[in-house]
């Protein structure tokens, strides 16, 4: 008995004008990831090359006189390694409580037994849009005594207003309602169930958050201008800006070869310092990029 084939379904061929369209749209990303990605590996080529084939304009997408001088020098000042850390500090701590806080007003502002819910919602909205100005900011942060403390730096920029209203709008639409009547029924409360129910379906959320409120507090630089004055409490913004605007590494080098040198190098240590100040963020990204979409899609395009 000879097994019956089962015929292939017919391909759906794919109209012309589709076709062009997909071509064009390709061609036109891939430009634009050309013009993104030459000064990104420019700058990681220059980094690795040698101060002279860096001065001397020998360098485009490949390093020239392979050399790891540069990041020896950054790595051994001390200033920078103390703005790393600081930075870090400010960006791990930062991100917890924005993403605390956050959460702690989106939940029930995404609740419709929430009395007032509306209003609290436009007054916050309102704060986005004006804003009280430098000078009373300055002012209410001095009267708080975090004035040239680490606080300075976290509590007045901890809740972004864009921040609640996608998380507003992912616990309105993500979360079903049947859920919480089902948490209600079993003797849960508003904690518990936020904490048992809601978080863990609100992974892509949280690490939507987690990324935007990072990002923001690893690139702190005006706020920590204003408000902080000790050297040992810069972030890595703060350092790099003293080191390569203020002023040139210090070399006492009395030899005129060597006084070159040194100024060649001071301009491939700029390389070097963007590669390093940028890495974290690299790093983190590609964790939480599948998830950043899908965030900010539902708090932009639902509600």
């Amino acid at each position: 008995m000879n097994a019956t084939t089962i015929p292939s379904a017919p391909k759906i061929r794919e109209p012309f004008g589709d076709r062009v369209f997909t071509i064009v749209v390709t061609l036109m990303l891939l430009i634009l990831l050309a013009l993104v990605l030459m000064p990104l590996i420019y700058i990681v080529a220059s980094s690795f090359s040698s101060p002279a084939a860096v001065n001397a304009g020998r360098v485009s997408f490949w390093p020239v006189e392979f050399s790891t001088e540069a990041y020896r020098s950054a790595l051994s000042n001390s200033e920078i390694l103390s703005g790393y850390y600081n930075s870090l500090i400010y960006a791990v701590a930062g991100t917890v409580i924005s993403v605390t806080l956050t959460v702690a007003i989106a939940y029930p502002l995404s609740r419709k037994t929430f009395y007032g819910r509306n209003v609290i919602m436009t007054l916050l909205i309102f704060t986005m849009l004006f804003s009280g100005g430098l000078i009373p900011t300055y002012m209410v942060v001095h009267d708080l005594g975090m004035l040239d403390t680490r606080w300075a730096l976290l509590i007045p920029g901890a809740i972004g207003v864009w921040q609640v209203i996608i998380a507003r709008t992912f616990f309105a639409n993500t979360i079903p309602d049947e859920l919480y009547e089902a948490s209600q029924l079993d003797g849960a409360g508003g904690l518990r169930t936020l904490w048992s129910v809601v978080l863990p379906l609100s992974k892509p959320l949280l690490a939507v958050l987690a990324l935007m409120y990072t990002v923001y507090q690893w690139n702190t630089y005006f706020d920590a201008l204003v408000y902080l004055k000790d050297p040992d409490l810069f972030p890595l913004q703060i350092v790099l800006r003293n080191i390569l605007l203020l002023n040139t590494p210090r070399t006492g080098a009395t030899d005129l070869a060597q006084q070159m040198h040194q100024i060649q190098l001071a301009y491939v240590l700029r390389y070097a310092l963007i590669v390093i100040s940028s890495l974290p963020v690299l790093i983190l990204y590609p964790f939480v990029a599948r998830f950043f979409t899908k965030g900010v899609m539902v708090g932009a395009v639902k509600g």
